[in-house]
C-alpha cells in the first residue's frame, strides 16, 4: 500500500496483539462515544507513556521527533487514544522542563510507567482560541494555598486522567496588546484526580475522537498548594510558547489519520478490482504525495531543523490537519454509495481529521500566530 508506516521506529515500538486491540478499540469508541477502559489500561503497561520523560526518571528521554513518530503510528491505529497520549506527552515535557525537583521525584517515575495519566485543562468557553481571557481563577490564601474556581471544557482524558495541568488566571484581567497564545498573570497548577474540588463530566457527545474522553472540568474551591504550581506565577505564557518551540506537534495525529484513510480507500479498491484503473491510481498517488509532505514538515518541526522551530510547527499543524481534512474527503468521494454509510471508516477518519483541525491552537489562530511574526 502506498506510504504504509511500517517503517516507523519508536523507543517501545507497538506490539501487534495492543495494535489490534487498539484498531478495534477504535471503531467501537466511534459508536459509544466512551473510552475503552481496557485498552486504556493495555497502553498504560506497553512502556509507550515513557517517551517524554527524562531517564532519570525512569522514561525513555525521547525528543519531539520520537513524540511525532509515536502519536503518528498510534494515531494510524485510533486517533482517540493518541490525542490521548499526546497530551500525555505534553504534560510529561512540561513537567520535565519547568518542575520543581520534588515534582520531578514524585510525578515523573509515575507518568513514565503509566501509574498516572495526564491531561491538559486549558480551553474554557469565552475564552477565546489564544486563551487570552479565562474566566478560572487562582487566589492565594493567608495559609499559602491556592483556591481554584472556574470551569474548563474540551478537555481531553476527562475522568480518566490521574493528574490534570490546570491554567488559570492569577493576577489582574488586563488588555492583551501583544497578541500570541495566553496572556499575562495566567499561571498552571498540576491538580490530582482525587482532588475534592475538581469534577469531570463526559456529557460532551462529539462527532469525532469519540473515544478520547474529551469533556468538561469543573474546579470548586479546589484547594492545592504552593508546590502543585508549576512555574513562576504568572508565567504560563512562557510556558505555552515553549511548547510551540519543543517541535512536538498535533500534525503527527493527522498524518496518522491521513494515512490510515489513504490505506482504507486502497484497500476498498482492491477488493473492487479497482485498483488497475490509471484514474483511481493517479488519484491515489497524488494523495500518497500530500500525506507524505505532510510527513515531512511533522518531521521537520520535530527535528527543529528550521530557524524558527515555533513557526515550523504551526506550520505542520496547519498544513497536515489541512491535508488530512482533504485526503478523507476525498477518499469518502471515491468510495461513492459505499462512503455514504454511519459503518464507513473513512467517515470515522474524516471526523477525526476535523477534529484536530480544532485543536489548540485551531487552525485559524495558527494562521494568526504565524502571519504576527511577519513584518508589518
Amino acid at each position: 500500500m502506498p506510504g504504509t508506516v511500517s517503517d516507523v521506529r519508536t523507543p517501545a515500538d507497538i506490539d501487534p496483539e495492543l495494535a489490534e486491540r487498539l484498531r478495534k478499540s477504535a471503531v467501537s469508541t466511534a459508536v459509544t462515544g466512551e473510552p475503552d477502559l481496557e485498552t486504556l489500561a493495555a497502553l498504560r503497561k506497553s512502556g509507550l507513556l515513557a517517551t517524554a520523560v527524562p531517564r532519570a526518571y525512569g522514561g525513555h528521554g525521547g525528543d519531539a521527533s520520537d513524540i511525532n513518530r509515536i502519536c503518528e503510528r498510534l494515531a494510524h491505529l485510533n486517533p482517540s487514544l493518541a490525542i490521548m497520549v499526546f497530551q500525555h506527552f505534553a504534560v510529561s515535557a512540561r513537567i520535565a522542563e519547568w518542575g520543581s525537583a520534588e515534582q520531578k521525584d514524585t510525578l515523573l517515575p509515575a507518568l513514565a510507567d503509566g501509574t498516572a495519566l495526564a491531561a491538559s485543562a486549558w480551553s474554557e468557553q469565552g475564552a477565546g482560541a489564544a486563551k487570552r481571557n479565562l474566566s478560572s481563577t487562582a487566589v492565594r490564601k493567608d495559609d499559602g494555598t491556592w483556591v481554584l474556581d472556574g470551569a474548563k471544557s474540551f478537555t481531553t482524558t476527562a475522568s480518566v486522567a490521574d493528574l490534570y495541568l490546570v491554567l488559570v488566571r492569577t493576577g489582574d484581567l488586563a488588555e492583551d496588546k501583544d497578541g500570541g497564545y495566553g496572556a499575562a498573570g495566567q499561571t498552571f497548577f498540576l491538580v490530582r484526580a482525587e482532588n475534592p474540588g475538581l469534577a469531570p463530566d463526559l456529557s460532551l457527545d462529539l462527532v469525532g475522537m469519540r473515544g478520547s474522553a474529551t469533556g468538561f472540568v469543573s474546579l470548586r474551591g479546589c484547594v492545592v498548594t504552593d508546590a502543585d504550581r508549576l512555574g513562576p506565577e504568572g508565567r504560563a505564557r512562557q510556558i505555552i510558547a515553549g511548547v510551540r518551540e519543543s517541535g512536538a506537534s498535533l500534525g503527527a495525529i493527522a498524518v496518522g489519520v491521513a494515512q490510515a484513510a489513504l490505506e482504507e480507500l486502497t484497500g476498498h479498491l482492491e477488493r473492487r478490482g479497482q485498483l488497475a484503473s490509471p484514474l483511481a491510481r493517479t488519484r491515489l498517488v497524488d494523495m500518497a504525495t500530500r500525506v507524505e509532505s505532510a510527513r515531512a514538515i511533522v518531521g521537520r518541526a520535530g527535528a527543529r531543523a528550521s530557524a524558527d522551530p515555533g513557526t515550523t510547527t504551526l506550520h505542520s499543524k496547519l498544513h497536515a490537519s489541512t491535508v488530512a481534512e482533504e485526503v478523507c474527503l476525498e477518499a469518502v468521494r471515491m468510495l461513492g454509495s459505499s462512503g455514504y454509510t454511519t459503518a464507513s471508516a473513512l467517515n470515522r477518519l474524516l471526523a477525526d481529521a476535523r477534529a484536530v483541525a480544532l485543536m489548540g491552537p485551531a487552525n485559524d489562530l495558527c494562521r494568526e500566530l504565524v502571519a504576527s511574526t511577519w513584518p508589518k
